[in-house]
C-alpha cells in the first residue's frame, strides 16, 4: 500500500515536472514567436516625450545585403552635394558656381521641345492615345529605333533591331550587370565613371575592398594617366569577361583614337571578352581620327555593346532618354544570342521609355533637331575651351576639354579631396575630386563645362585670383 502511495506521489511529481517543462517550452516558443513577429512587423510608433515627438522603429528580420555593405561611401555626386550644402550653411551669402556634376544647364532647343509638346498633345486625343498611349514596346518605338540606327550608325553593321531605347545609360548599365549575373570578372578604366564599379559591387562582381590600394577585389583597374596618354595597358584585362570603356572618357576627357580602339576590339575578339562601351560624350568628338561609335571598328559588332543617351546631346538629363545597342552578332560562349537575353531582360524589368520623351527623341533626329544639338554641343565645347585656357594660363597641366566637356587638371602630389575643399573654400566653386573616379584619379580635379557662359567666365576670374601660380 505504501509502495502504491509512493508511486502515486512520484508519478504526480513527474507529471507536474513534465507540465512545468511543457509550460516553460511553450513559454519559450511563444516568446520566440513574439520576437519573430515583432521583428517581422516593422512599425513606427509616435510617442510623447516631454512634449516632443520621437520615432521608435523596430527592425525587421531581413539581413542587409552584404554587397551594399561593401560600398565604401556615398555615391560620389550626392556626397559632393552634401559638402556643398554644408559649405552654404557656414557661408549663406556664398554665390556657388558648380563645375562639378556634369548636368546640362541650357534650355532644350525649340525644334526638340516642339516634338515633345506634339507627343504630349497627341495623348489627349482618342486617335493619338490609341496609337501611342498606354504601355509601349519595351525596346522603344519603331520610328525612334530606326531613326537612331539611320542617323547615328550609318555605315556600320548596326540595324534598328539592334537598338533598344531606354531611360538612360546609367539604368541600362545596372540592368546589363543584372543580366550577366554575379561573379563576373570586370575590368574598368581608372579613373572612370563611378557607376561602373559601384553597380558591379552591388551585383556581386567584387569579393571585397582592399584598403591598401583603394580598390575592389576581383575588379581589374586599368590606370589611365598622362604617362600613357590616358589609354590603358589592355593586357591587364585579358582575363576579364566584361570590359567597361568610355570614350571620350569621363572624367579625363581623353578620346580614344581609331588605332587604340582597334587594339581594344582585337584583344576582346581574341580573349572572348565583351566590351561595354559608353559613348555618352561622342557628340563632342571633333577629331576625325577618334571614332564616334565603336562600330566604326571592324569586328566590334561581335564583341561590343554600346550605350549612349540624349542627356548631353540635347539636355535630356531630367527628361531621361537613351539607347543601348546589342548587335545580333554578339554571342555568349554557348553561341546563344546576347541580344535575345537583353530583350528578355527589358521585358521583365522595364515598361519602355516615356512616350513624351521618345517624341522629343524623334525630334532630335530631324534635320532641325540635329542642327540644334550641334549648336548646344558647340556652346559647351567653347565653355570647355575657356576653362582649359584659364588653367593653362595659370600654369597648370591640363588635359581633356577638346573632344569632351570635361577639363582634367593636375595637382600632382596633392590629395584631390583636399584640393576640392580648398577650391570650394577660397572661390565658392564646386569641382569634382579625381579620387572619386578611382585611385588613379587622385592628384587631379575635374571641371565640368556644363554651365552658363556668365558662370564659366566668372569661375575663370575667381580661379585666376586664388590659384594662379
Amino acid at each position: 500500500s505504501r509502495r502504491r502511495r509512493r508511486a502515486g506521489r512520484d508519478g504526480a511529481v513527474a507529471s507536474r515536472r513534465r507540465d512545468d517543462d511543457d509550460g516553460r517550452a511553450t513559454t519559450r516558443a511563444m516568446a520566440t514567436q513574439f520576437a519573430r513577429a515583432s521583428a517581422l512587423e516593422t512599425r513606427t510608433t509616435l510617442r510623447s516625450n516631454r512634449g516632443r515627438r520621437s520615432v521608435e522603429t523596430r527592425a525587421s528580420k531581413v539581413e542587409r545585403n552584404p554587397r551594399m555593405a561593401q560600398l565604401k561611401a556615398g555615391y560620389l555626386f550626392p556626397e559632393i552635394a552634401r559638402i556643398r550644402n554644408a559649405h552654404l550653411e557656414k557661408n549663406p551669402d556664398a554665390k556657388i558656381i558648380s563645375l562639378g556634376i556634369g548636368d546640362t544647364t541650357e534650355p532644350i532647343p525649340k525644334p526638340i521641345t516642339d516634338g515633345m509638346v506634339a507627343a504630349a498633345a497627341a495623348l489627349g486625343t482618342k486617335e493619338g492615345y490609341s496609337a501611342k498611349g498606354g504601355y509601349g514596346p519595351e525596346a522603344g518605338q519603331m520610328e525612334l529605333r530606326k531613326a537612331i540606327a539611320e542617323k547615328l550608325y550609318k555605315g556600320t553593321p548596326i540595324t534598328y533591331e539592334d537598338v533598344f531605347a531606354s531611360d538612360g545609360s546609367k539604368c541600362d548599365i545596372s540592368r546589363m550587370l543584372q543580366m550577366f549575373g554575379s561573379g563576373r570578372k570586370i575590368a574598368v578604366q581608372d579613373p572612370s565613371y563611378p557607376a561602373y564599379v559601384d553597380s558591379s559591387v552591388i551585383m556581386g562582381h567584387s569579393t571585397g575592398f582592399n584598403d591598401a590600394v583603394k580598390q575592389y577585389e576581383n575588379i581589374t583597374y586599368m590606370p589611365c594617366g598622362a604617362e600613357n596618354d590616358f589609354f590603358p595597358d589592355l593586357s591587364a584585362a585579358k582575363s576579364a569577361e566584361l570590359i567597361f570603356f568610355c570614350s571620350p572618357n569621363n572624367p579625363t576627357g581623353a578620346a580614344a583614337t581609331r588605332a587604340q580602339l582597334t587594339e581594344l576590339v582585337n584583344q576582346a575578339l581574341e580573349s572572348g571578352s565583351i566590351i561595354i562601351y559608353d559613348a555618352a560624350y561622342s557628340a563632342f568628338v571633333g577629331n576625325p581620327d577618334c571614332p564616334k561609335t565603336i562600330y566604326e571598328i571592324p569586328g566590334a559588332e561581335k564583341c561590343a555593346i554600346e550605350t549612349c543617351s540624349f542627356s548631353k546631346y540635347a539636355g535630356f538629363t531630367g527628361l531621361r532618354l537613351g539607347w543601348t545597342v546589342f548587335p545580333e552578332a554578339l554571342k555568349f560562349s554557348d553561341g546563344s544570342s546576347v541580344r535575345q537575353d537583353w530583350n528578355r531582360m527589358m521585358g521583365t524589368s522595364f515598361n519602355g521609355a516615356s512616350t513624351v520623351a521618345q517624341g522629343a527623341g524623334l525630334a532630335c533626329l530631324t534635320d532641325a533637331g540635329l542642327a540644334a544639338m550641334g549648336d548646344m554641343v558647340a556652346f559647351y565645347k567653347e565653355n570647355a575651351a575657356i576653362l582649359k585656357r584659364t588653367w593653362e594660363e595659370m600654369g597648370y597641366k591640363v588635359y581633356g576639354g577638346t573632344d569632351a566637356p570635361y577639363v582634367w587638371v593636375s595637382f600632382e602630389g596633392r590629395d584631390s579631396w583636399e584640393v576640392f575643399t580648398e577650391i570650394l573654400d577660397k572661390t565658392d566653386i564646386v569641382t569634382t575630386p579625381g579620387a572619386g573616379f578611382g585611385p588613379a584619379g587622385n592628384g587631379y580635379v575635374r571641371c565640368s563645362a556644363f554651365g552658363s557662359r556668365e558662370n564659366i567666365n566668372e569661375a575663370a576670374r575667381r580661379l585666376k585670383e586664388s590659384f594662379s601660380k
